[in-house]
């Protein structure tokens, strides 16, 4: 099982990691460790991945999987239940464990310098447009100043290709987005999410932002990709604090 760990100078006792597609049980278009149920998978595949999932990390209770609708609402975990429909959730005690399920989509996670807080997001460029990052931090709260971040794997800007109305809807909320963009053909745009997720979280304060530079897209032996095969399995973002 191949895991990808945030390189960030989050406190010790903050636990994160992101899933690539190798190491479970799944076959097909899902190979092999598909973490989605509602793809079109064997369930009991499903189940079995999740399972190694968390002996692998050793997680302190099971993930809280959302139902993702691609807004910006936000699951307290200490209180939420499994499949709420959330694209984004929140701890801040020990024995919660926050994931995000993506195949294309940006993973963004985030935590307190103070080691009190964490939260995973489902960011892609609808959530974007939905203010879901803005949410989560304001629900994360404290000063954005001492909040880090991570960008994990999601579908790179020379793939990412979106039509003009994706674009004018950034630059509505936000004409600095358009540096995020850069033209295509037939009057088409390629979007790069990495740079939009930047402008979101330094437009309400968060400063320390790491990870970007992967490409879901063009790696198929590492990471699913929706845009890229349609159907696909999904892989997961996850955060959690340690005792």
């Amino acid at each position: 099982m191949e895991l990808i760990r945030p390189d960030w100078p989050a406190p010790a006792r903050v636990r994160a990691c992101f899933t690539t597609r190798s190491g479970g049980s799944s076959e097909g278009p899902f190979a092999s460790l598909n973490l989605g149920d509602h793809v079109g998978d064997d369930p009991n595949c499903v189940a079995r991945n999740r399972a190694s999932l968390r002996d692998r990390l050793g997680l302190p209770a099971e993930p809280l999987w959302l139902r993702q609708v691609h807004g910006c609402e936000v699951a307290d975990s200490a209180v939420a239940l499994f499949g709420c429909a959330a694209d984004a959730s929140v701890a801040r005690s020990p024995g919660q464990v926050c994931a995000v399920m993506t195949a294309d989509c940006l993973p963004l996670l985030l935590c307190d310098a103070s080691g009190q807080a964490v939260a995973a997001v489902h960011a892609g460029w609808r959530g974007l447009v939905a203010g879901v990052v803005e949410q989560t931090v304001g629900v994360l709260g404290g000063d954005p100043g001492q909040i880090l971040a991570w960008l994990g794997p999601a579908i790179g800007p020379g793939a990412f290709e979106v039509g003009g109305e994706v674009r004018d809807q950034f630059l509505a909320a936000d004409p600095g987005a358009g540096a995020a963009f850069r033209a295509g053909v037939a009057g088409r745009w390629l979007a790069d999410l990495y740079t939009l997720a930047r402008g979101r979280l330094e437009n309400v304060g968060v400063r320390e932002v790491f990870g970007g530079g992967y490409c879901t897209y063009s790696d198929p032996g590492r990471f699913f990709s929706y845009r890229r095969d349609g159907v696909t399995g999904r892989m997961a973002g996850l955060i959690w604090l340690a005792q």
